[in-house]
């Protein structure tokens, strides 16, 4: 049966009731996201404290914005605090927010992903950390510091998850990660992430079944086709953001992800217009089956049937983002889908 999860944002008061109220439904992972507004160590150590069973999880922590010794501190400090619930997420984020928020190089992401996920798992084994690398050298060359190990008690069991949308990171994550945080999956189209995410598993001597494959997307009930006519056309714009947005003119992860699933010629038209200003007309060219391809919107049945085709594409644990204006609609939404998953 595939597990349920959630992603949650900020840290606001709803978003901790929001939480541990999806707990209380039979939710198995809360991941906790960091973009560009909370950060999500904060967020994990209070749900940590409110909540009992469920695993909490960095989706993602953004490699770059702190030293590897110190994401592997907040691993470790906050695996202690949830009584072993922490999984820790990791993902190099993009040159928008690395570079325009944080002023820090995006420079060589697939390397510092690496490097940093080498110390990471030295500071969690309880070793000294001497690292010579092209991005992470510690300690400081030329400085007066020596090779140190952190106080706090070794835990090297802390599972270790990637966020990958290109090929190369895909391969990495199948290589060195223990699961994968992925997105905009198209499950008819799921060669194109799975073809390198398993040569990465080959190269470390795995199968698929080492790798926990979890995947997000928005879950939403329509009562009939017509409603779910308007639901699809009100998220086109959401998705030209994604398309044309995130990102810059020339990197954009999402962008590439919608190209190599088939819709290559659709997703720079959008990206062309969404970076010319005309929001409008980038949402006009988003297709129907784009925002259906990688959602779970639809009647009851039909989300149904697309959970069905999601377990059988290789997913292993469903990442649902509910729909609703307020907490309880966004609550009962889940509160369906989770019944939708654990019915098969």
């Amino acid at each position: 049966m595939m597990r349920t999860a959630t992603t949650v944002e900020g840290g606001s008061r709803e978003t901790v009731e929001f939480a541990c109220e999806a707990e209380k439904l039979g939710l198995d992972v809360c991941w906790v996201a960091e973009a560009w507004g909370a950060d999500a160590v904060s967020v994990l150590g209070h749900l940590a404290a409110r909540t009992d069973r469920m695993l909490l999880g960095s989706g993602v922590l953004q490699v770059g914005t702190r030293t590897p010794v110190a994401i592997a501190q907040a691993a470790l400090t906050l695996a202690d605090l949830s009584d072993g619930r922490f999984l820790l997420g990791l993902g190099p984020s993009g040159p928008q927010v690395v570079e325009g928020l944080h002023g820090v190089p995006f420079a060589r992401p697939l390397t510092r992903v690496r490097e940093t996920v080498d110390v990471v798992r030295r500071v969690l084994a309880g070793e000294k950390v001497a690292y010579s690398g092209e991005t992470v050298r510690i300690p400081l060359p030329g400085g007066e510091g020596r090779p140190m190990r952190v106080s706090a008690a070794a835990n090297p069991d802390i599972p270790l998850y990637l966020a990958a949308l290109s090929p190369k990171l895909l391969e990495l994550t199948g290589e060195i990660a223990d699961g994968w945080l992925g997105t905009s999956f198209v499950p008819e189209g799921a060669g194109a992430y799975f073809t390198p995410l398993d040569a990465g598993l080959a190269r470390s001597g795995r199968q698929r079944r080492d790798l926990d494959v979890c995947q997000g997307a928005e879950v939403a009930f329509a009562v009939d086709e017509d409603e779910l006519r308007r639901m699809t056309a009100d998220r086109r714009k959401g998705l030209a953001f994604s398309l044309g947005g995130m990102g810059s003119a020339s990197t954009n992860f999402y962008n590439d992800a919608y190209s190599r699933q088939g819709w290559a010629d659709v997703a720079a038209a959008v990206r062309e217009r969404w970076q010319a200003g005309d929001r409008d007309g980038a949402a006009e060219l988003v297709t129907d089956d784009m925002v259906l391809g990688t959602t779970l919107i639809g009647t009851e049945d039909v989300v149904r049937e697309r959970l069905r085709v999601w377990r059988a594409a290789g997913v292993d644990t469903v990442r649902l983002y509910p729909a609703g204006d307020t907490l309880d609609e966004r609550l009962t939404t889940l509160a369906r889908a989770i019944e939708l998953v654990r019915s098969g």
